[in-house]
């Protein structure tokens, strides 16, 4: 894993790479409740809600008709 560093130039907009992936995908998961705080004691019960929230997303995804 690499960490994608910030430029010190604060002039202009500048897309960072493969930074947006991470963002877009934090922004899926915050779209299930028991997500949005940390309300669990144990790391693991937080690991199995993220891994039931991706499975539920892609569910989803997987079951859409395409459109005609």
């Amino acid at each position: 894993m690499t960490i994608v560093k910030r430029s010190d130039d604060p002039t202009g907009f500048t897309v960072l790479p493969r930074r947006w992936v991470v963002e877009r995908t934090l922004a899926w998961l915050t779209r299930n409740r028991r997500l949005v705080r940390d309300y669990e004691r144990l790391p693991t019960t937080g690991e199995a809600l993220t891994t039931i929230a991706m499975i539920m997303l892609m569910s989803r995804r997987l079951n859409r008709t395409p459109a005609t």
